[in-house]
């Protein structure tokens, strides 16, 4: 399939849709023994248990360097998934589909595009060179559907766990991310901004200057930080502890979410979200975060930790998104390569 083009102008205004809003299907791309996993036979059980999940509520894309070699790690994890999966293989370094994926977005005329933009491994951190052409092979390949459109977006870096839309016009970014070194350096904050503005059809930019959390190689994505669960509500993480590392930055977020405001001049509800206890490999703590839960039609699937304070997170997920059904899966293998569960998946509208 040759690929299609359409040209951003004045006259196409696009809307970045909010993750709640009904989905198509979610991408995951598929470990190997190449991909830099910690214990690789227990990501991969996390791996199908998320593939299981995802599948309850809607289909799946799986991206692999292998379709045997995939199905056989299912398989050898007692799972043979028929209708509900399709198989795409795409040679690959690593396997954060949330932020090698593809960003959907809606045309003001009802135009259906994904916007690839670069992704550099989270500011030349990490090798990306195949990665980054995933979404062109997956367009290609005729993984999306034939009204689709495709967007170049180079040279433009931006990785989707940076971002979040409440899908009216708002978008909710760090600073530290979007305007660190190695990613779009050669642009003043205001001028990302504008370029933002203008790729997603946004109002309004909240830009969190402030918030980290030990671990994260991510320069401070927005995903495990803060997440619109509504147009009036955020869900955020939250601690307590002043003996924790993280306690200072985390407090001083809270307090720049207090002073946002909605489209209407409302403040926010907030609903804190516990800072997961330490977790170590070997003497390195690794970023866990309640905050990075996969939004689906009809559910929110949220990243265990193995604690407790697994099911404070369960309860507090619930009062943000009544009428769905709140799952918890133990997410602790994928914090060996420091993500989560959002950092893994990447959802597309319905239709896509």
């Amino acid at each position: 399939m040759d690929l299609s083009y359409l040209c951003l102008s004045k006259t196409v205004i696009m809307r970045l849709p909010a993750e709640w809003e009904p989905q198509g299907f979610v991408q995951l791309t598929w470990p190997h023994e190449d991909t830099a996993w910690y214990e690789l036979p227990k990501v991969l059980d996390c791996y199908v248990h998320v593939a299981k999940a995802i599948t309850r509520y809607e289909p799946l894309l799986v991206v692999c360097r292998d379709i045997a070699e995939c199905k056989a790690d299912m398989a050898a994890r007692g799972y043979f998934p028929e209708e509900d999966i399709r198989f795409v293989e795409c040679p690959l370094n690593d396997t954060w589909a949330r932020d090698h994926g593809a960003i959907s977005v809606w045309g003001d005329a009802g135009e259906k595009c994904i916007e690839d933009f670069v992704f550099n491994g989270w500011g030349l951190k990490f090798g990306a060179d195949l990665d980054n052409q995933i979404t062109r092979t997956l367009y290609a390949a005729g993984a999306f559907a034939a009204d689709v459109k495709y967007l170049d977006m180079r040279p433009f870096v931006l990785e989707g766990g940076s971002i979040d839309a409440d899908g009216a016009g708002t978008l909710m970014a760090t600073s530290e991310c979007l305007c660190s070194l190695n990613r779009n350096e050669y642009l003043a904050q205001e001028e990302i901004e504008e370029h933002l503005k203008t790729v997603f059809g946004l109002e309004r930019i909240l830009w969190l200057d402030y918030g980290s959390i030990a671990g994260d190689d991510t320069d401070s994505h927005v995903d495990i930080l803060a997440r619109f669960c509504s147009r009036d509500t955020i869900a955020y993480t939250s601690c307590d502890n002043p003996l924790d590392e993280n306690y200072e930055s985390l407090k001083a977020m809270e307090e720049q979410l207090r002073g946002f405001r909605t489209q209407e001049g409302k403040p926010y509800r907030l609903i804190p979200l516990p800072l997961p206890e330490p977790l170590y490999l070997e003497d390195y703590r690794l970023p866990a975060s309640y905050a990075n839960f996969l939004i689906l039609n009809g559910a929110v699937l949220m990243p265990g930790a193995g604690s407790p304070l697994d099911n404070v997170a369960e309860d507090q997920l619930r009062k943000a998104f009544p009428g769905r059904n709140v799952e918890i899966i133990d997410c602790r293998a994928l914090l060996s390569g420091h993500g989560g569960l959002h950092c893994i998946t990447m959802n597309y509208p319905a239709g896509w």
